[in-house]
């Protein structure tokens, strides 16, 4: 589980925009890869800014593919409730 903060500018309240995903790697290497556009999502590889740690590391490690799909959606949920602004958390 990894979660990435965007620009600003993606913002619609307070709280910063995010990308919320999944992945087998390691959150450093994921985002590496957005950025360089492997398998990437075009929020991160043109708006990434950084990893928030603070926001999934209390996630990792995840079991299961399946456990990490679902942990995805409800932790994109969880933070668009809490008001930032979500892309990915399919």
């Amino acid at each position: 589980m990894y979660v990435i903060e965007l620009d600003p500018s993606l913002r619609t309240g307070d709280k910063p925009a995010v990308y919320v995903g999944e992945t087998t790697r390691t959150p450093e290497e994921r985002f590496e890869q957005h950025k360089a556009g492997y398998r990437s999502s075009k929020w991160v590889r043109r708006f990434g800014v950084r990893l928030r740690p603070r926001l999934y590391r209390n996630y990792n490690p995840i079991a299961t593919r399946e456990e990490a799909i679902a942990i995805e959606k409800r932790l994109g949920e969880k933070l668009a409730a809490r008001g930032y602004t979500v892309f990915g958390a399919h």
